[in-house]
């Protein structure tokens, strides 16, 4: 039996996954649009800080660990300077 459905397989699974990522991401904005950042924040930073852990959990490497932070630390001064451009 020949494996050359796998591929196709394959890359039928990675759209679905693609496909799927994409409608949450679409639900996510819906919703912190919907909804003061007040209530979404705290959310939003669990999940950065759970990511964090796990990625920690692996062991990366800590040039990938500090590039991950210094990430964070940007998307936290960019929101930083939105929230004080809309006081």
């Amino acid at each position: 039996m020949s494996d050359s459905n796998v591929p196709d397989y394959l890359d039928a699974k990675h759209e679905q996954n693609r496909h799927e990522r994409i409608e949450a991401v679409k639900r996510w904005v819906e919703y912190i649009k919907s909804e003061p950042p007040k209530k979404w924040g705290p959310q939003q930073n669990s999940v950065v800080n759970d990511q964090l852990e796990a990625a920690q959990s692996v062991q990366t490497s800590a040039v990938h660990q500090q590039h991950v932070k210094d990430v964070a630390e940007e998307i936290a001064d960019a929101r930083d300077d939105s929230d004080e451009g809309s006081d």
